[in-house]
């Protein structure tokens, strides 16, 4: 079988097309272990976050109204039920400043902001007319006014609100749950005879990653500026204006009431305002782990590529490489995706790819020289692992073209093959080596 496995190019190529297959369960290894580092980081952030205070989203404010509806039983007897109606601002001018900063746990990096939040705008309860809700059946007195804030402990200091030029305290809990499951709210005293009625909040509050706000306002309007150089805009709605240098953003927004699915004034709780939220996410400008799984991503291209050329080599030189140093160079390069994860967790990702590729290529090289005896064909296989780590880092660098890279860099590396084994006699290689 060893003598069989030497002289034949077929064996081999068997041998090696077999174990780069059973390869793919290492491959699926590192994946799965790149995968558990980032839950580990997860896992970290939430820890931090939920002392400081999670991912904050705006709702509101908008006002809960209860009135009197009369139903009838199947006797055809009439009772009265309460129901809730809920009307939204007639405009919102939301305007934030973020202030944030980098906490460390161990190795992981978590972002954190403080938020200076303005909320002011304006209720119209001429929108009420729309219901057609008999006026005497409202019940003006036992108003609600709720803003949804989604992790209360991020509120920093004490909450009042301007009402029509007065001030009035805020409470933890809403009156139902139909619209919001956490938020603020007071008792409110509506007078018919007013219609238009202007508030104003001032809020203090931290987060961590993101602060979204819900646009309820017929007209809203909304500012957010922070010193971070790395802004993602998410949500429903892009901003209309944005400023984004290296070390500072600023986003305005603009909504109308006609760009989301809910009324300014409903009276049921079908309608999900949190489906609207719009707003911004502070990124770490470099994520190791999404860099070193699209790294891993190519693991079974890069080391068939690899073996490639080392097939090339030992036809060319006429010196059959053993399985064995087939699959001690197929651990080395397995090895260079752990080098890279563990390194790129304590120093920047580009140095970690040069420490971890260099120390594969330079032990992958003085090992070659051996294997094939001689300096030569080590220089050549260095060379192509060189030019294989430099493909590999520029592919995942390009993001939006890592598939247009790499197709073209695997055809190219076909055709490389190609040409350099164009004149090989296959049949007379195979006869030489039965001589020998």
């Amino acid at each position: 079988m060893e003598s069989s496995l030497r002289n034949s190019i077929l064996l081999r190529m068997i041998f090696v097309v077999v174990l780069t297959l059973l390869l793919l369960i290492p491959q699926v290894m590192i994946e799965s272990m790149i995968t558990e580092r980032q839950q580990r980081r997860d896992t970290v952030t939430d820890e931090i976050s939920s002392k400081w205070g999670r991912n904050q989203t705006i709702t509101g404010p908008f006002i809960v109204l209860p009135y009197e509806r009369t139903m009838k039983n199947d006797q055809g007897k009439e009772y009265t039920v309460i129901e809730n109606a809920y009307l939204l601002p007639k405009n919102l001018k939301a305007e934030s400043e973020l202030f944030p900063e980098v906490r460390y746990r161990s190795i992981f990096e978590v972002v954190l902001y403080s938020a200076k939040i303005s909320l002011r705008g304006e209720f119209s309860t001429e929108y009420l007319e729309r219901l057609q809700i008999p006026t005497g059946d409202i019940r003006w007195k036992d108003a609600s006014f709720v803003l949804g804030i989604s992790d209360l402990k991020g509120i920093r200091d004490t909450l009042g609100v301007e009402w029509d030029g007065k001030i009035m305290d805020l409470n933890p809990g809403v009156i139902n749950h139909e619209l919001l499951p956490v938020g603020l709210s007071s008792g409110l005293e509506i007078s018919q005879s007013i219609q238009t009625h202007r508030f104003n909040i001032e809020l203090l509050l931290n987060g961590s990653s993101e602060l979204n706000i819900v646009p309820v306002g017929e007209q809203t309007e909304t500012s957010m500026k922070g010193n971070w150089g790395s802004p993602s805009f998410l949500g429903e709605f892009l901003p209309v204006n944005r400023i984004i240098n290296q070390e500072s953003f600023q986003a305005d927004w603009k909504v109308f009431h006609l760009n989301r699915n809910y009324p300014q004034v409903f009276t049921a709780g079908q309608y999900k305002l949190d489906q609207s939220a719009f707003g911004v996410k502070l990124l770490l400008p470099i994520d190791e782990y999404q860099k070193s799984m699209r790294t891993a991503k190519y693991a079974i291209l890069f080391i068939l590529l690899t073996f490639m050329a080392f097939f090339v080599a030992e036809i060319l030189s006429f010196h059959p490489i053993h399985p064995v140093q087939y699959t001690l160079v197929a651990i080395v390069l397995l090895l260079f995706y752990v080098l890279l994860l563990s390194l790129s967790e304590h120093i920047d990702f580009k140095f970690a790819y040069l420490i971890a590729s260099a120390s594969v290529i330079v032990l992958v090289t003085a090992y070659t020289r051996t294997m094939l005896g001689g300096i030569r064909p080590a220089i050549v296989l260095g060379s192509v692992l060189t030019a294989l780590y430099g493909f590999l880092y520029v592919t995942v660098q390009a993001q939006d073209y890592a598939l247009l890279f790499g197709s073209f860099g695997l055809f190219i590396s076909m055709a490389l093959v190609m040409y350099i084994t164009r004149k090989i006699d296959w049949f007379a290689i195979g006869k030489k080596e039965n001589v020998r």
